[in-house]
């Protein structure tokens, strides 16, 4: 799919947007995002699925070495600190799955996509 010069600088702001944007503290009345609000946000991080069943954002990484998959679980242990936005990771040999959630409205909040464009450029 070929996009517009126009849609690439779009996404390029928006992405951008989400990389300066920070974590903010979440309430249950605040609520999570609705579907419509995930897709429009996933179109800027693509290789990560919204997971409805469990209400999550997640992405599995794969690597070449076991080295690469524990500097890329301290790299995403570095972000998650600095946003104080904690993922839960699977972490084997040579894959590490990333899984998003907010827990306070148990769902998916800004700050899943946040924390997942900054992870995007630790591997893309």
């Amino acid at each position: 799919m070929l996009l517009s010069t126009e849609t690439k600088n779009t996404m390029n702001n928006d992405i951008n947007k989400l990389l300066k944007a920070k974590c903010r503290v979440v309430s249950k009345e605040d609520g999570s995002l609705n579907l419509s609000q995930i897709e429009t946000l996933r179109e800027l991080t693509p290789q990560w699925q919204f997971c409805a069943n469990d209400n999550v954002l997640c992405r599995t990484f794969h690597f070449d070495s076991y080295i690469d998959t524990i500097s890329f679980v301290n790299a995403v242990a570095n972000i998650a600190e600095q946003h104080d936005h904690h993922p839960e990771m699977q972490v084997t040999f040579r894959r590490c799955k990333v899984i998003y959630s907010t827990h306070t409205v148990n769902g998916v909040t800004e700050n899943e996509f946040i924390c997942a464009a900054h992870i995007d450029l630790l591997h893309n």
